[in-house]
């Protein structure tokens, strides 16, 4: 048993820290709130053989609350009247503290009294004892209230865990899926998720009844770029390729995808012919003004892409890989016009 008085200050806990708290073994607590000596001191002897229980006492009504705050008892036993305050009112303070809302209260009274008892239930006590109570049935009742108190906030701490796993589980699922729907180089989507989102986007467009737009993008003579500058310099390249494709397609349902080795693909749902071939003009130009040098291109001075550009109305029939073949034509097409340039699909 350890004992303290009013003189003695800590700092308050706070909410986290007693989260921290019930995840440890606890020991029960009583903090009792009296002005009377006698009474103190008869508290005191009840417990003093209990090995399991600390003591701590408050005099003062003026400090009762910072008290409870800072030594976090198991209960408090509160004197129902002392001077210059109401009890209750003391009471009500503990039920408006974060940190004591729950802390279980037993008020100790002179009187028997049914009214004054069901005011102090209605102030937020958890139980009431007159003060010519047997020692035995107050530790009782300290235990009592203690270890229902103990438990909820071990309970609150496991839910707490448990949450806070979840969280962590939900935040690796998503950092899963994310890698697994990326391209390990550029950081946009890969190809197995362009194969996925263009399934799940033609089968919208069947049932939407909108167009469903296409481009497929090469990096103009990357071969001869890395035999020039080297594969470090062309995977940098390919990340600023890829972004610059990226960044073209503002729409949220828009996706742009690294196609494989230096092709590049979007898919642009609800988009027609007009607006595709707009978009890939403009990313064919996004592209250019990155002014990477490429001294040995057959195109330009700098690094240039290739675009072909074609668009279906699922609804019509046909199916994704005729798409794609007409796209890939019109990518053949601008290579073989000179590179550097769209192509797009009647």
């Amino acid at each position: 048993m350890s004992t303290s008085g009013p003189e003695h200050s800590h700092q308050p806990a706070t909410p986290s820290q007693r989260s921290d708290i019930a995840a440890q073994e606890y020991r029960f607590s009583v903090l009792l709130i009296d002005d009377q000596l006698v009474v103190q001191e008869k508290v005191r002897r009840a417990v003093r053989s209990e090995t399991d229980i600390d003591f701590h006492f408050c005099s003062k009504a003026a400090d009762a609350l910072a008290k409870a705050e800072a030594c976090q008892p198991t209960v408090i036993l509160q004197d129902l009247v002392m001077p210059d305050t109401d009890g209750l009112d003391l009471v009500r303070q503990y039920r408006s503290s974060a940190l004591l809302a729950n802390v279980p209260v037993i008020v100790l009274s002179s009187t028997d009294e049914p009214l004054i008892k069901k005011d102090a239930f209605l102030a937020g006590a958890n139980d009431y004892v007159v003060k010519s109570y047997d020692t035995i049935e107050l530790v009782a009742r300290i235990r009592y209230h203690s270890r229902s108190y103990i438990n909820l906030l071990q309970r609150d701490a496991a839910y707490a865990a448990l949450h806070e796993s979840q969280k962590q589980l939900e935040a690796s699922n998503a950092e899963l899926k994310r890698l697994t729907h990326t391209d390990g180089l550029t950081g946009i989507a890969n190809r197995r998720y362009f194969d996925d989102y263009m399934k799940q986007e033609w089968l919208r467009a069947q049932r939407d009844k909108t167009p469903l737009s296409l481009l497929l993008m090469d990096v103009d003579c990357f071969k001869l770029y890395n035999d020039t500058y080297g594969h470090v310099a062309g995977d940098d390249v390919l990340r600023r390729v890829g972004a610059a494709i990226a960044a073209g397609g503002a729409r949220p349902a828009d996706l742009a995808a690294r196609y494989g080795g230096e092709e590049f693909a979007v898919i642009l749902p609800a988009t027609d012919a007009a607006g595709a071939k707009e978009l890939a003009e403009k990313i064919c130009r996004a592209v250019a003004g990155l002014g990477i040098a490429h001294t040995t291109s057959k195109a330009a001075y700098h690094v240039t892409i290739s675009v072909g550009a074609a668009t279906a109305y699922p609804v019509q029939g046909g199916d994704i890989v005729g798409l794609i073949k007409r796209v890939d034509d019109c990518l053949y097409s601008a290579k073989q016009s000179g590179r550097n340039r769209v192509s797009a699909a009647e």
